[in-house]
């Protein structure tokens, strides 16, 4: 029987509520291996587990309640050993790397930052702070329009202060919530977003990182900021060594960061 992993923790953490449910239809009983001083949260794989919004669910339940209690080092959706022995090897030959990431992570949760611009909000920004887009904006007006060159060249225009103003509000956002957080790691790009960042926050600092998310908001109305978190810091479990040939802890896909 394959054995999917939801995290790894220290061999102290308390024990799970009785009969917590994992992932599966029925709900796959969750329960804790131990190996020297660290231990894996497990339960039995399901067949053809495939990221859907119930087993999504409860793999963050699972480790939301695991979390509440102690470190835990969590493991993408879909981590899934060939069996016990498997998945107590890794933590025997990974056991320097796990621990000090434990110990790295304790304490701390993260924050994912996404943000774009209103549209309309930045174009009346870059109109309002380029003289030359307001003279040829303005000069289109009064010949009904303009041609298409004319046109063309407002465009472009408008497009490179756009795109110059995305890089200059992503650098001043991560900038001031830098100093917030114990450490940041940068999410893949992707379309829409000027800034997909994810911050380690000490929880007993997250008021402050959120009052310093606020802050920059208030001082960037042309901004649209999506706070996601507090969340188990997926995005600061590094990998650690190579793993042996058939002990690898293998995944069928990911929640990730909530980055997507």
């Amino acid at each position: 029987m394959s054995t999917y992993v939801y995290g790894i923790t220290a061999g102290s953490h308390p024990a799970l509520p009785d009969g917590m449910g994992g992932v599966g239809d029925p709900a796959r009983p969750v329960r804790i291996l131990k190996e020297g001083d660290l231990a894996a949260i497990v339960s039995d794989a399901p067949e053809g587990l495939r990221p859907k919004r119930k087993d999504l669910i409860a793999h963050q339940n699972v480790l939301a309640e695991a979390g509440a209690a102690a470190c835990v080092l969590p493991m993408r959706f879909g981590s899934v050993a060939q069996d016990d022995a498997a998945v107590t090897g890794v933590l025997a030959e990974r056991a320097d790397h796990y621990k000090e990431r434990l110990r790295a992570l304790e304490g701390k949760v993260e924050y994912n930052i996404k943000a774009s611009h209103v549209e309309e909000a930045v174009l009346h920004h870059v109109m309002a702070q380029n003289q030359e887009i307001r003279a040829l904006a303005e000069a289109n007006r009064q010949a009904g329009g303009g041609g298409y060159e004319e046109r063309l060249r407002l465009g472009e225009l408008v497009a490179a202060a756009v795109q110059a103003k995305e890089a200059e509000d992503a650098a001043e956002l991560r900038r001031v919530l830098e100093p917030a957080a114990a450490a940041e790691s940068v999410g893949p790009e992707s379309t829409g977003w000027l800034v997909n960042v994810s911050y380690l926050v000490a929880r007993d600092t997250a008021e402050s990182f959120l009052a310093a998310v606020a802050q920059a908001c208030e001082a960037h109305p042309h901004l649209d900021v999506r706070v996601n978190g507090p969340l188990p810091p997926y995005s600061f479990v590094e990998p650690g060594p190579a793993e042996p040939a058939g002990s690898a802890i293998g995944g069928t896909g990911g929640i990730g960061t909530g980055t997507e």
